[in-house]
């Protein structure tokens, strides 16, 4: 099966309370929120006269400070995952991390290339994955999340040239060496990784995981793909215990992130009501 089709069933399976954040209001996202209904359990979080004035069957949390408002439920269990939806990142991250006591957040993007092909990319934060460490922990918390949708991890290690252009600069030099480093590192811990040197086009025929030599490039490979190449970007799980995929406020469906947030929720927690 392929990765969508095993992230499907999973969410089908568990169909668990998904809060969807509500900033800018459109008859495009309460609609795919609603088609969700078969992967999760969908409730809107935001301003409920807003909502109302589109009209929906959906539960609606009303709350004049949504980011805040779906930290606290996410974290207290009152739903069992988040998706950020046209929520400000800005706002609800930073709400995420005073929550969490933390300064930094880890996250993975599902994205889809233009014919279909299904992968996670990461870094995609401009300011994540700088250094050999960081992308090693970046990659062991991603094999937990994959454990939970019961797939097998596959991982892709990127750098910035082939292995033959060793000596072209200090800079190609420098992302060919952290890339063997980083890929030896896995491999001692018993994680399927592969050093594919600047080759993403071999690395998504073979993996379901690329890791970018730093967040910078990483987000170019999100956006060229996804702004540019007719690609998708299906949202980005935060990699942490409880569920929270970030999103994009672009496009307005949210069918596939909901499904994401679904599958990844672990049943095995008592939820509060």
């Amino acid at each position: 099966m392929s990765l969508l089709s095993d992230i499907e069933k999973k969410a089908r399976k568990n169909h668990a309370r998904i809060g969807l954040g509500v900033g800018k209001v459109s008859e495009k996202m309460i609609r795919s929120a609603e088609a969700s209904s078969e992967y999760a359990e969908v409730v809107l979080i935001g301003d409920e006269k807003e909502i109302s004035e589109i009209g929906t069957h959906l539960e609606i949390i009303n709350s004049d400070e949504a980011p805040k408002k779906i930290v606290e439920l996410l974290l207290s269990g009152k739903i069992d995952g988040a998706v950020r939806g046209t929520l400000s990142a800005t706002k609800t991250l930073s709400e995420l991390k005073i929550s969490l006591k933390t300064n930094k957040l880890y996250r993975v993007a599902l994205l889809e290339t233009a014919d279909g092909k299904p992968f996670f990319l990461a870094p995609v934060g401009i300011d994540e994955g700088n250094t050999i460490d960081d992308k090693v922990e970046l990659v062991k918390q991603a094999s937990r999340h994959f454990g939970r949708l019961g797939v097998k991890m596959k991982v892709g290690i990127l750098s910035g040239g082939r292995f033959e252009d060793k000596g072209r600069g200090e800079t190609i030099d420098r992302t060919l060496e952290e890339a063997r480093i980083v890929t030896q590192k896995l491999c001692d811990l018993g994680i399927d990784a592969k050093n594919y040197s600047i080759l993403i086009e071999d690395a998504i025929e073979e993996t379901n995981f690329i890791l970018a030599p730093e967040g910078i490039s990483g987000n170019l490979i999100f956006r060229t793909l996804v702004f540019l190449g007719g690609g998708y970007g299906h949202g980005a799980p935060v990699l942490m215990d409880k569920v929270f995929v970030d999103t994009s406020r672009v496009g307005g469906n949210y069918i596939r992130a909901i499904m994401l947030a679904g599958a990844l929720y672990d049943q095995h927690p008592e939820r509060k009501n």
